[in-house]
């Protein structure tokens, strides 16, 4: 039997233990062991952006990080925005028709929420550079970019939500 590892997360704010191989991607360890599987693999490695989540706070890719690696941390995946129906973000992307098959869809939502708690009024320049390693080949960039600007106008104007965790 391959040595394994005891990893202690909190993913979107729930308490996490599992008995995982040094080897296991952070991402695959949210898909196999703790079954959220909103974030997707693209590329497996680190190029298209589909599997970003939020570590203790930043966007990192979950495909190019062990398990192990996260031991201790704080995950946010794209299942931890939506408490009381769906998040802002994800409101404005399905108004702006800023998605069609979906696969790129939560590392976008993920990237954006970050982007948007670092800078409530971002321009459109700053929403392509935050959105530049995330990879739609769908749509256009055109509707997520107005997505993002409609998102931030909603946030500024709601009352405060949780953060994803």
């Amino acid at each position: 039997m391959a040595e394994r590892h005891v990893v202690r997360l909190t993913v979107n704010g729930e308490s996490v233990e599992r008995l995982v191989e040094p080897r296991k991607t952070l991402a695959d360890f949210l898909r196999q062991d703790v079954e959220l599987t909103g974030t997707h693999l693209g590329c497996e490695h680190g190029v298209c952006g589909a599997c970003t989540v939020l570590l203790d706070g930043d966007p990192v890719r979950s495909c190019l990080l062990f398990a192990v690696q996260a031991d201790g941390a704080r995950v946010g995946t794209v299942e931890g925005l939506a408490h009381d129906g769906l998040h802002p973000i994800q409101e404005a992307f399905h108004d702006h028709f800023a998605l069609q098959c979906g696969y790129c869809t939560p590392g976008m939502l993920m990237t954006v929420h970050d982007l948007l708690q670092r800078s409530p009024s971002p321009t459109r320049e700053e929403i392509r550079k935050a959105l530049a390693g995330n990879i739609c080949r769908c749509t256009g960039y055109h509707a997520i970019v107005d997505a993002v600007e409609a998102a931030a106008a909603r946030l500024r104007a709601a009352p405060p939500r949780e953060a994803a965790r």
